[in-house]
């Protein structure tokens, strides 16, 4: 049965003036305001801002800001002691999907200054691979206050194509965590992979192989 129009009208007239009355006691609170107040909203404005650029100071030095490479096993305990967030690829020079992660992380670093990127080359760090349980290359360790938390292993969960989007990587390391993510976690960006790929749900899964397997294709 439908809905008269005339019922619509006012369900949509009725609205709109609660929005009208919302908005219009914003104003007249902000109205009522004095100097005093006015002034101590714009000390608590200009405080959380020198907080938050104080923060943001204190993960550039860390390291933060910029997908780097360390070189050891030592230099991976020190940097995740040293950081909060932490995304580590373990990555492989012959691996070609490794090239294709280097090229998302080094942007998502720029724009998400709150976690660590940082590379490491398997073939320097045969004790942590063999303790991270790291057989599928190239494998992302997301490490939350010192501990892993979750890994990203191959492009399985980026739509299992080479050419998935920066967004879907975002969203994949917003759904642990491990950066600070505004979208909608319960979706995967929309276009972010090719027609027919398929997103996986994500969770936990066993590593497979034994010595290194390389999820590409051209390995």
């Amino acid at each position: 049965m439908a809905i008269p129009v005339e019922i619509i009208s006012k369900v949509i007239e009725q609205t709109a003036k609660v929005v009208d009355e919302q908005v219009e006691a914003q104003l007249s609170k902000l109205n009522e305001m004095d100097d005093d107040d006015l002034e101590r909203l714009k000390e608590r404005r200009l405080e959380a801002l020198k907080k938050a650029q104080k923060q943001k100071q204190e993960w550039l030095s860390k390291g933060h800001g910029e997908y780097r490479e360390i070189s050891s096993e030592k230099d991976f305990f020190d940097e995740v002691k040293d950081s909060k967030n932490v995304v580590c690829h373990f990555y492989r020079n012959s691996t070609f999907r490794c090239k294709i992660l280097d090229k998302h992380l080094a942007l998502l670093a720029k724009k998400h200054v709150e976690t660590k990127f940082i590379k490491l080359n398997v073939e320097k760090a045969p004790f942590l691979t063999e303790r991270l349980r790291i057989k599928v290359i190239p494998t992302l360790a997301l490490l939350l206050d010192g501990k892993t938390k979750d890994y990203v292993v191959g492009f399985t969960d980026l739509g299992n194509t080479d050419e998935f989007s920066t967004e879907m990587l975002e969203w994949r390391l917003g759904c642990a965590d491990v950066i600070n993510y505004s979208g909608n976690l319960m979706e995967p960006p929309t276009g972010s992979q090719k027609s027919g790929s398929k997103i996986t749900k994500v969770e936990k899964k066993s590593i497979r192989g034994r010595g290194y397997d390389s999820d590409s294709e051209d390995d």
